[in-house]
């Protein structure tokens, strides 16, 4: 049973939540603050985690923000009510992997959280090494999934979250061209159409940090006219 934590100040928003979560056959945990979410997220392991924005204390950007920073890479649907105020794109640059935005139905709530965990657990029968060891290694890269950490030749690669779940997502696809639009939907949410330039951003820091000649890359090939794909090189 995949265990969701819900955080939401306003307690008529955590009953609903909670009643239809476990109706679905989710285990729930809640919390009312942004002390106690960050408390349990570090504490204990969930698969998903329904974090409102404004919170008493620490507010959810700020419990994005320090998730991230201890790498704790927990997929994070923001839930927000400021729809005029609240930068989505920077929500997601923080570490958000989705956003829904107040009042909302908890079928809405659902479909994303699903959404969400399919983008986690899409994971093909040909990686490199077996899932059981967590590890993905494409030439001389390797991604240790249970860790969120990147190597190259052993070497420890420092990548920002969002950096991260886009190699990871690369990873999972090995060989196959991907559509800007089909990033933008897969790493970032399905709501940013018109925002590609995120993904062409963060392919640049990518190759800046993995490449060994980022003009000249050998593993973030790009796809002109399509997209970019991943490729594991014979000779690097």
């Amino acid at each position: 049973m995949q265990k969701i934590l819900v955080v939401d100040d306003e307690p008529a928003i955590v009953t609903l939540l909670s009643y239809n979560l476990t109706q679905a056959n989710y285990d729930v945990e809640t919390a009312m603050n942004g002390n106690d979410a960050l408390a349990l997220a570090t504490s204990q392991t969930f698969d998903a985690i329904l974090l409102d924005l404004m919170l008493p204390g620490m507010d959810g950007v700020e419990v994005t923000r320090k998730l991230r920073q201890e790498r704790i890479a927990t997929p994070i649907i923001m839930i927000t009510a400021k729809t005029d105020e609240f930068d989505k794109v920077f929500g997601l640059e923080i570490g958000a992997d989705d956003y829904i935005t107040k009042p909302f139905s908890p079928r809405e709530v659902i479909a994303r959280l699903k959404a969400v965990l399919r983008r986690y657990q899409n994971v093909p029968e040909d990686f490199a090494t077996s899932l059981t060891s967590q590890m993905i290694q494409i030439g001389d890269i390797v991604i240790d999934t249970a860790k969120v950490t990147v190597r190259r030749r052993g070497e420890r690669v420092q990548l920002t979250p969002k950096e991260y779940e886009l190699l990871l997502y690369l990873a999972k696809r090995p060989h196959q061209v991907l559509k800007r639009d089909q990033l933008l939907e897969g790493v970032w949410g399905f709501d940013y159409a018109g925002q590609t330039r995120m993904v062409d951003v963060h392919m640049s820091h990518l190759r800046d940090k993995l490449e060994p000649d980022p003009k000249h890359p050998i593993y973030l090939k790009t796809v002109r006219g399509f997209g970019y794909r991943l490729e594991a090189p014979l000779h690097d």
